[in-house]
């Protein structure tokens, strides 16, 4: 994707600290191993991920020519696909969606992008699919540049309450079933909010609608524990293995609402953009110290 594709979007005065930007879709897509112009049709209506949302999927962060934590990424989706029944052909292996997603983003010339893979099963009904295999859908949108960074100024955020994330087996798998993020980012933008956090059934903090949820009280970092109904963030997985080793103390406990508006910090993680500072929350206001120290310690490289 040329920069000029690329559609840059007025920030809301009263929304600081995200890159606003909208891509226009890449050239190619990738569907089944094979590339398709990217406006070309590719499931019908029998089709079961459109139906039901019967399947998963994956973003990851490609540069430098590689795509980033690839293994913790694919340990996920294919933990995902075992746990939706999904029956894999033996050349269906990560190391073959990995290569696969490369290609796109060389086809697509692009030198870092954001890859979504998406698994579904094909056409049929609720009790009768055609077969178990899964179907591969794989995308790629160039990133600006400089797009990996911290962000200058702090995220407005808010809470939406009108859908709560169940707490269930499947909870932490990114599942094509995204209606509460999708609603809260929906609302987000309607509020002209930089990003929302999510409840699960309980009313207790969730995720925010992309990104998995850290706050910072009297020096402990904590966040969910994937027990509350989070998506099992890679990038927050990387952070609660690394952050011990900087001498910094990290615990997984519920988190309230009030939790959330007393605490010190709060930032928000996820593997394509890193770390982002939230300044406000309602009425809360919150400092950035830690958040900075753990992009120049972790994540600035």
């Amino acid at each position: 994707m040329t920069a000029q594709r690329l559609k840059y979007l007025t920030v809301p005065a009263n929304a600081p600290g995200l890159f606003y930007f909208r891509a226009t879709m890449s050239d190619f897509v990738m569907y089944n191993g094979r590339f398709f112009k990217s406006d070309t049709p590719l499931v019908g209506a029998a089709n079961r991920g459109l139906r039901y949302g019967d399947g998963l999927f994956e973003t990851i962060r490609y540069s430098n020519g590689q795509l980033q934590l690839a293994e913790a990424h694919f340990n996920r989706l294919f933990k995902g696909l075992s746990l939706l029944g999904f029956e894999l052909p033996r050349l269906f292996t990560p190391q073959a969606l990995a290569d696969q997603a490369v290609a796109l983003c060389k086809k697509n010339q692009q030198a870092t992008a954001r890859v979504r893979i998406n698994l579904f099963r094909g056409n049929g009904g609720v009790y009768d699919p055609e077969n178990h295999a899964p179907h591969c859908i794989i995308e790629s949108w160039a990133l600006p540049s400089p797009d990996f960074a911290l962000n200058e100024n702090g995220l407005v955020t808010g809470i939406y309450a009108d859908a709560r994330k169940p707490m269930d087996a499947f909870a932490n798998l990114k599942t094509n079933q995204y209606l509460p993020y999708l609603m809260a980012a929906i609302h987000a933008k309607k509020e002209r909010w930089n990003e929302v956090f999510v409840l699960n059934t309980s009313g207790r903090i969730c995720d925010a609608s992309i990104a998995n949820v850290f706050i910072v009280k009297n020096n402990t970092i904590c966040t969910p524990p994937l027990s509350e109904g989070g998506i099992a963030g890679v990038m927050r997985g990387f952070l609660l293995d690394q952050l011990p080793q900087q001498q910094l103390t990290v615990v997984e406990q519920p988190i309230t609402i009030d939790d959330l508006l007393n605490a010190d910090e709060v930032f928000l993680t996820n593997a394509v953009r890193g770390i982002r500072w939230v300044a406000h929350c309602d009425a809360s206001t919150y400092g950035n110290q830690c958040s900075s120290f753990i992009f120049q310690k972790l994540l600035k490289s």
